[in-house]
């Protein structure tokens, strides 16, 4: 998304090409715009249509489901912020009190979907959605655990597990064929390090490429600072570790070898019991 301008719908042209360095993705991506979901999309033309009727309860709720209209908005605020403002906006309600209801829909016209940018590219939407489910139950898992531990960030929390794996996400919508490159390498050696392939394929790691992303943004410091999975000694950070990590393992099941380890993880991060966080972790996903 440019953050000099206002958000708006434009055409596609795909990278099919890694860029050289950290400094041009980050440019990239800067001046890029963000495809959103269809569904928010819609939903953002039919409270425009009833503005009068809409606060910024609802637009962040509405927002809160899509974690790439969640970064537009965050990015939009965070690069738009009038200078007498000297605390960060951590959330997407906030964001919208801050710029108000009309000039929230002012900035944000009519989205670009990811559903139609990819509408040729059924394997690369499909990867997409992958991620975004991935998201979705992981931003639960970690709301809930939030939750569970009074943690005064939940909202917060749940934010930056919603947005813990944006570049993948920006990836697949501005680059399918290196994402798909990546997915396929990854298919044949299960074995392979995620970080290595990324490197080779695009010569940065994702991980540090979204890192740059936010602080370029601007984005609130305790979002980029609980998003940062190297500092996971932290109970907030674990917190959202855990449910992505937790996310990962279950994405096709809960039989896959890794998850008595993130059990016995969350149950001391939680203080419960082994059995007591099995019937909790069951009950979220369902």
């Amino acid at each position: 998304m440019s953050i000099e301008n206002a958000p708006r719908a434009g055409g596609f042209q795909p990278l099919s090409t890694a860029l050289p360095d950290m400094a041009a993705w980050v440019r990239h991506f800067l001046g890029c715009e963000i495809p959103v979901l269809a569904n928010t999309a819609d939903a953002l033309e039919a409270m425009r249509s009833n503005e009068d009727d809409v606060d910024a309860n609802l637009i962040g709720e509405m927002v809160a489901d899509d974690p790439l209209m969640t970064l537009k908005v965050l990015a939009y605020a965070a690069t738009h912020r009038p200078a007498r403002l000297v605390t960060d906006v951590e959330t997407v309600t906030a964001a919208v009190v801050l710029m108000g209801i009309s000039p929230f829909f002012g900035a944000f016209g009519v989205q670009p979907t990811v559903e139609d940018w990819l509408a040729d590219r059924p394997d690369a939407l499909a990867g997409l959605n992958d991620v975004l489910r991935r998201a979705h139950r992981a931003s639960r898992f970690a709301l809930a655990f939030a939750i569970h531990r009074q943690d005064h960030d939940a909202a917060l929390i749940h934010e930056a597990a919603l947005l813990h794996d944006f570049a993948e996400m920006l990836l697949w919508a501005h680059a399918p064929d290196l994402a798909l490159t990546i997915q396929r390498a990854q298919a044949a050696d299960p074995t392979l390090r995620s970080n290595a392939i990324q490197q080779s394929t695009l010569n940065v790691e994702l991980f540090d490429l979204q890192q740059a992303l936010m602080k370029a943004w601007t984005l609130p410091e305790l979002l980029i600072r609980i998003s940062d999975d190297r500092h996971a000694e932290h109970p907030t950070v674990q917190n959202v570790v855990l449910a992505i990590r937790l996310a990962r393992h279950t994405a096709h099941g809960w039989d896959n070898a890794a998850i008595p380890d993130d059990v016995a993880d969350i149950a001391q991060l939680l203080n419960l019991s082994t059995a007591a966080t099995q019937a909790m972790l069951r009950d979220l996903d369902h």
